[in-house]
């Protein structure tokens, strides 16, 4: 049996809880929020006890860092410290100062620290890269994420650390790496704008380049009326299309390719769809020996390098570099914000 600590009580606890809940011998024991309020409430859902960030990780064998953005670096290294593994929620941390401190974390001896980019372990991801690679090298990628504004304030305030592009768009930034490889990202540059209201960026476009001038546009808006994520990939031989949401699906030269099915019992079979489960089956696995994770913070660090880069130039109105070069001790938000 593995033990789970959440290090945070928000919505996105409620989804690993429903995972954890498909995962045999995965059991979650302790939740701890800034609030006895908010903690209690998760726990009294999973069954789990409640508390402080200091009561971490109780017993946990692992513990979920789902805290604000801020915090990541805090929470894994106490699970850590502690002798637990710990999972980072994305985006990974708040400045590439504290991406810094998570990478050599997770390089310590023991240490077992994942970053959490659901996607690494989607069926439709893999199936799809599959498909790419069946191609040949690609020439385009465009991938979009679209949804409404997030249900919490605190996603919407400065010091998030940012917006749309910030989280959710990580996880469309970490797609175009992953279809990309292994070319490496040498150049990127971004619109951003805030709506009305806003003090963060709700929608962004992003153009990534990379060795041998691969081209990835990027799409993220808070300012859509209903859910869509999907990517599009093309090469001299064909096309490749993968639609995550609403409904997971992959096209090769517009035939649609065999997808596993979601496993029964699951409370949504986007847990599955979306790599949910499968991020915590192989946390789990993970955990029980001691081993590295397939997704560590290194890559948590690449793809924030890329969107703190994609914030400056959204400032400046310029291409920026890869790596970035600028300020490591600064959010994606006041890149942008408060250039200089």
């Amino acid at each position: 049996m593995t033990r789970l600590a959440f290090a945070g009580a928000g919505w996105v606890t409620a989804v690993h809880a429903m995972a954890a809940a498909g995962v045999p011998d995965l059991k979650v024991v302790q939740v701890a929020s800034r609030t006895r309020r908010a903690a209690r409430h998760r726990a009294g859902q999973v069954g789990a006890d409640a508390g402080d960030y200091d009561d971490l990780p109780g017993g946990a064998d692992a513990v979920v860092v789902a805290t604000p953005p801020a915090l990541h670096l805090r929470e894994a290294r106490r699970a850590v410290r502690a002798g637990a593994a710990a999972l980072v929620e994305a985006p990974l941390a708040d400045t590439l100062s504290a991406a810094d401190d998570l990478v050599a974390l997770a390089v310590g001896p023991g240490a077992v620290v994942a970053y959490g980019e659901n996607l690494v372990h989607a069926p439709p991801v893999a199936e799809g890269l599959r498909a790419c690679r069946r191609m040949g090298p690609l020439t385009y990628i465009e991938i979009r994420l679209a949804q409404g504004r997030p249900d919490s304030p605190s996603h919407l305030e400065p010091a998030w650390g940012g917006g749309a592009l910030f989280d959710p768009g990580v996880h469309a930034v970490a797609l175009a790496l992953l279809l990309a490889a292994p070319a490496r990202p040498v150049e990127v540059s971004a619109r951003l704008a805030a709506g009305d209201g806003f003090d963060v960026d709700d929608d962004a476009t992003v153009t990534v380049t990379f060795e041998g001038a691969l081209r990835a546009e990027v799409r993220v808006t808070w300012r859509a009326a209903a859910p869509a994520w999907d990517a599009q990939t093309a090469s001299p031989t064909g096309a490749v299309r993968i639609e995550l949401v609403p409904e997971p699906r992959v096209e090769l030269n517009g035939g649609p390719m065999p997808l596993p099915v979601s496993p029964p019992g699951l409370a949504s079979p986007q847990l599955h769809d979306l790599g949910y489960l499968g991020q915590l089956a192989a946390l789990s696995a993970d955990t029980a020996h001691g081993r590295q994770p397939r997704c560590g913070p290194a890559f948590g660090r690449t793809v924030l390098d890329v969107v703190c880069a994609a914030y400056a130039s959204a400032a400046s109105g310029r291409p920026e570099p890869l790596p970035f070069a600028g300020p490591r001790d600064r959010s994606p938000l006041d890149l942008w914000r408060t250039p200089g």
